[in-house]
């Protein structure tokens, strides 16, 4: 019957991908599920790669997690790559926490002019525990460890009585 309904100017051998007239195209099938299959594999990648930068943020607790969330949004719905990059950057760079800091200035500038605090003062340094310890040090890198070295020894010097301190200057 294929015989009887080809044109006569055709081969008579035709390609494997050519179909009968009524049967299924198995070549466009096969088409059409990869090419769905790559759209789905290229929505997945572009997607993870624009979240990347808040993926970052999140995973390594910076401070600035919910700058970065909202650029990557802004990126996403304006389609300005300038705004993913920052995120990017952002997520990358250690911003300095200058507002513990810029407290305990103000605590002790109150307590030195004899003015009631307005925020109630911190009990002390949060205990570590032998195991936060080992944790601490297993994850943080040589200048981490000094510098939290070095912040423990300030605060330890700190709790030293004022009659036990020695004086700078003699």
């Amino acid at each position: 019957m294929a015989a009887e309904s080809l044109n006569p100017a055709a081969t008579h051998h035709l390609p494997s991908f050519v179909t009968a007239p009524g049967e299924t195209d198995v070549l466009m099938v096969v088409t059409g599920i990869l090419l769905l299959l790559g759209i789905l594999a290229f929505g997945i990648l572009f997607f993870k790669l624009h979240t990347l930068p808040e993926r970052l943020a999140h995973k390594s607790q910076k401070i600035q997690f919910e700058i970065v969330a909202v650029l990557g949004l802004i990126a996403l719905f304006t389609h300005m790559h300038i705004f993913w990059v920052i995120g990017l950057l952002l997520a990358l760079i250690d911003l300095p926490d200058f507002g513990t800091m810029m407290s305990r200035i103000a605590r002790s500038v109150e307590k030195m002019a004899g003015i009631k605090s307005t925020e109630p003062a911190a009990e002390g340094p949060p205990e570590i525990t032998p195991d936060v310890k080992r944790a601490h040090d297993a994850i943080g890198t040589h200048s981490q460890r000094h510098d939290r070295d070095r912040a423990v020894a300030a605060i330890k010097s700190e709790s030293v009585p004022a009659s036990q301190k020695e004086t700078s200057h003699a």
